[in-house]
């Protein structure tokens, strides 16, 4: 091994030493000379480097002799920048020596995964962790707290299937439904569970008054018995989309004991944690998807700890924050809760000692851009895994799912710019692309109406096929669908504010449905903005118009549900600031190009036909110059 080679493993040796020691990496500057370059490999690296090259040696017999010598050409082109890679071995390879179990546990945790599986420290990693703990001689159990399957393509071309099969290979061992498992419907939620290798559990989300899933579980481990009790945010009921909990009358079927008291949950987890400690648990984890968002009270990890006992740690979920604290409960105990981010930017860990009992609870973090399985090289049985279903997505895009009779657009059909350019018209007028968006929002959410900022509408879809590519090129920016109460002097303030630049372009420029109005651009635009562009007012004559919903003049003092996404209704995007302290009835259900995807195939059957024909749209936006 030259000297180059052997700095570069050492210092990426060193960053998982970091990882794995607990120390929370972060960017700033490393000091000038760092100690451990200096230090002695450690044990498990030495073993991961046999194995890696007991590995190699191995598929190079396999090798044929002409990818040999390709391979032997490709290494003399490029020995110049060799790169080095440590690769650890799988648990199928590990020498049959192991060491010794040295009695102790340790649980992994992670939580709003979101399909991340490949971001910040990334499945690989966590996977990395845990051979490497139990090279060390711990027992290793792996949980999540929900919100795993939803939030990316991966999840959202497989509809979940892509993030269960990885989670199988990462051999979890529990995890509980986070209020984004129901995204995809009820049926298919069901269906997911039943592929995974393990349970789900959760102490309060019921059908007609029943549990659906064990409410809590005990695994045996070095002589413990360590129970795991789950429990899921009644907030599910709007933040995901409510119609999955209802019958086929709009009736609420399912429920998460919710209350205005938040006092029926509380029973719930404390009958959970009674009953698991009656049948011989020594400790209690607390798996929650409660998070601390002010909307979510009663029904905070914060309420919930505060009214129940028995419980040893809280590991928690839903909010995408990394708290490490201690809160009391009802009996003045301290009760640890952690919480693990976003994207696997960080994952947690409780360390179990057989003599000290629960030594520590925190986590480990990975603020960083790069990820950690590229920036240090990770190759093992996870890693390939995702690149596998990395690829299958690839394929997986190109699938036809729906046709079109007609062209939608985004430019106009017709006009070109001086150069010969086609010209942008969805910025600043209606057009067949921009209605088919707007009804996708106002039919999956059942709102009233709805809007659709005309700079989430990314392009526009040729004639014929449609490929989950070309849906998702519409949309690509994974907004979350939102229904919000408002008045209709909001509405005429946002459409006032969508309207001011036209006929220029403006990217929150409104496309809408169940609705139109008139934008007379002889008046200029009265619209006032602070120093930051957001709205602030009107202060002269109004140039948007004839306003209605439906065939009816809007009402100014009406109220009306409205559907868009949360870009838009929660965030401000584009400046839109008329729906701030709107109450909000869906929060975050559905992912933009989800929601696109379910109304073409489902609610036009798979074919987009004349309907929007007209590249002008449906004459719910007239332009008067």
């Amino acid at each position: 091994m030259t000297k180059w080679t052997k700095t570069i493993i050492a210092s990426m040796a060193a960053a998982v030493m970091l990882v794995l020691s607990g120390c929370h990496v972060n960017t700033d500057p490393p000091p000038e000379t760092p100690d451990y370059l200096n230090q002695e490999e450690p044990e498990w690296y030495e073993r991961a480097q046999e194995l890696a090259e007991q590995e190699e040696e191995e598929a190079e017999e396999e090798k044929s002799e002409d990818e040999k010598k390709s391979e032997e050409k490709d290494a003399s082109d490029t020995s110049k920048a060799a790169a080095v890679t440590v690769q650890p071995a799988d648990a199928a390879d590990k020498d049959s020596a192991a060491p010794q179990n040295n009695g102790d546990v340790y649980i992994l945790f992670t939580s709003d995964v979101h399909c991340g599986v490949d971001q910040h420290f990334g499945y690989a990693s966590v996977w990395q962790a845990r051979e490497y703990l139990e090279d060390q001689g711990y027992t290793v159990l792996l949980v999540d707290d929900g919100d795993s399957i939803q939030g990316e393509a991966l999840g959202t071309i497989t509809t979940g299937e892509a993030i269960i099969d990885l989670m199988n290979d990462m051999k979890y061992d529990v995890a509980i439904p986070g209020n984004h498992e129901f995204d995809y419907g009820m049926d298919r939620f069901l269906e997911l569970t039943k592929e995974a290798d393990f349970p789900y559990i959760s102490c309060n989300f019921t059908k007609e008054g029943e549990l659906v899933f064990e409410p809590y579980k005990i695994i045996e481990v070095e002589g413990m018995r360590i129970g795991f009790v789950g429990v899921t945010t009644p907030k599910s009921l709007t933040t995901s989309t409510p119609k999955y909990f209802q019958n086929d009358k709009g009736e609420y079927i399912y429920g998460f004991c919710e209350d205005e008291t938040g006092q029926k949950l509380y029973d719930a987890v404390q009958k959970a944690v009674d009953d698991a400690r009656a049948e011989g648990a020594d400790y209690i984890y607390v798996m929650g998807h409660m998070g601390f968002d002010k909307d979510c009270t009663p029904w905070t990890y914060a309420d919930v700890v505060a009214n129940t006992n028995g419980i040893d740690v809280f590991l928690d979920g839903h909010s995408h924050d990394t708290e490490q604290l201690v809160m009391k409960n009802k009996d003045g105990k301290d009760v640890p809760r952690s919480a693990v981010g976003y994207k696997l930017n960080a994952f947690g860990y409780s360390h179990i000692s057989k003599d000290e009992g629960i030594k520590e609870t925190n986590i480990w973090s990975w603020p960083n851009d790069t990820s950690a399985p590229a920036l240090l090289g990770l190759n093992n049985t996870i890693s390939r895994n995702i690149d596998e279903a990395n690829d299958e997505l690839d394929e997986k895009l190109g699938e036809v799912v729906a046709n079109t009779s007609v062209e939608l657009y985004t430019n106009d059909p017709e006009a070109v710019d001086e150069k010969g350019n086609p010209i942008r018209m969805v910025r600043r007028a209606e057009t067949n692309m921009g209605d088919l968006c707007a009804d996708a929002i106002r039919i999956q959410s059942g709102a009233d109406i709805a809007i659709m900022n005309a700079g989430g509408i990314r392009v526009g879809i040729l004639k014929g096929d449609i490929t989950f590519k070309d849906i998702i090129d519409v949309h690509p920016f994974g907004n979350s669908l939102c229904v919000i109460d408002v008045t209709g002097q909001q509405i005429l303030d946002a459409l006032e504010w969508g309207a001011r630049s036209c006929p220029s372009e403006f990217g929150g420029f409104l496309q809408v449905s169940g609705m139109s109005y008139e934008i007379d651009t002889t008046i200029d635009s009265s619209c006032t903005s602070n120093e930051k562009g957001m709205f602030t007012g009107v202060s002269g004559k109004r140039r948007v118009r004839n306003v209605k919903v439906g065939d009816d003049p809007i009402d100014p003092q009406k109220h009306y549900t409205l559907g868009g996404y949360n870009y838009t209704l929660k965030n401000n995007g584009d400046g839109h600031t008329a729906f701030d302290g709107s109450k909000i009835l869906q929060d975050e259900v559905q992912l933009d190009n989800q929601c696109l995807i379910d109304y073409i195939v489902d609610d036009l059957g798979g074919r987009i036909g004349d309907d929007y024909s007209d590249p002008y749209g449906q004459g719910r936006i007239t332009v008067l110059e």
